[in-house]
Parts: C-alpha cells; sequence; structure tokens
C-alpha cells in the first residue's frame, strides 16, 4: 500500500488540475461571449469570466489554510501536543463518541482559557471542537491559531 500522505497529496494535485482545466474552458467561454458583441453574450460573457476568477481564489485559499493547519499539526506532534484519544470509546465510523468528546472538550477548554493567546492551546481546542463535532467553530479557533502562530514566528525574527 502507498504512503497515504503521497496518495493524498497526488489526490489534491489531480483535483487542483482538474479544476485549472475547468478554469481555462471557463475562461475561453467567457472570452468568446464577450467578443460575440450582443449586448446579452457581453453580459453573460463577463458573468462567465468570474467564475474562474472566484474559482481560483476559493482553491488558493483552500490551500493556504490547509498548509497552514498542516503546519500546526507538524509543530504540534513535535512538541507532543496532540490530543491523545486512542483510549477514547469510539462509534463504529471511527468517531470519538459524543459523551467522551465532550469530556475532551471540557478539559481543554479549561486548558484554553488559563492561556487563549498561546497558538498552542487554541491548535488543541481547535482540534478538540472537531472531535466534538462542531466544525465551524473548529475552523474559527484553527484560523486564530494560525494567526497566533505566525505573531510568535515574526516575533522570533523566523
Amino acid at each position: 500500500m502507498r504512503n497515504p500522505v503521497v496518495r493524498v497529496t497526488g489526490l489534491i494535485a489531480a483535483m487542483v488540475l482538474a479544476l485549472a482545466f475547468y478554469f481555462v474552458l471557463l475562461g475561453d467561454r467567457g472570452i468568446a461571449l464577450v467578443r460575440d458583441g450582443r449586448p446579452v453574450s457581453v453580459v453573460f460573457g463577463i458573468a462567465v469570466l468570474v467564475l474562474p476568477i472566484l474559482g481560483i481564489w476559493i482553491v488558493y485559499a483552500t490551500l493556504r489554510a490547509g498548509f497552514a493547519h498542516q503546519h500546526l499539526a507538524h509543530r504540534a506532534h513535535d512538541e507532543d501536543l496532540e490530543l491523545d484519544v486512542t483510549d477514547l470509546p469510539k462509534m463504529p465510523s471511527g468517531r470519538v463518541e459524543r459523551d467522551a468528546a465532550d469530556a475532551l472538550f471540557a478539559q481543554v477548554k479549561s486548558e484554553w482559557e488559563t492561556d487563549p493567546d498561546n497558538w498552542r492551546s487554541s491548535y488543541r481546542l481547535a482540534r478538540a471542537y472537531d472531535y466534538a463535532g462542531d466544525r465551524s467553530r473548529a475552523r474559527d479557533t484553527m484560523r486564530r491559531a494560525v494567526e497566533l502562530e505566525r505573531a510568535e514566528r515574526r516575533a522570533r525574527g523566523t
């Protein structure tokens, strides 16, 4: 079996290439519609040209966030800060059972409350939110952890 990192990286690269091809096709169609010259075609052409621009921005923002989250995951792993869920009860799907995830969340939240401006505690809280099933708070907290970690690196000059 291949390395899962290589497999995921290959899948992401293939998806980005497929989207790039799609964006080129959309751009070509948009330009053709604008060149048609009729007012309705020009308006549709401009609208179609917005789609690849929006798509490129979404792909960029998603990849940038993913790389930043991966960077934090590596740092957390290196500092032995990952949440250990190996002994927690799991559902058949592999997700941590709700009560156990809630207990883990309560523990990590109390740790975070003692040091909310540290990227490490925010990272752990984001992971706890994820285990508890609160994906939107997990994303927001991870975004905060990324900002705090960047500020720490800037302060150190690295």
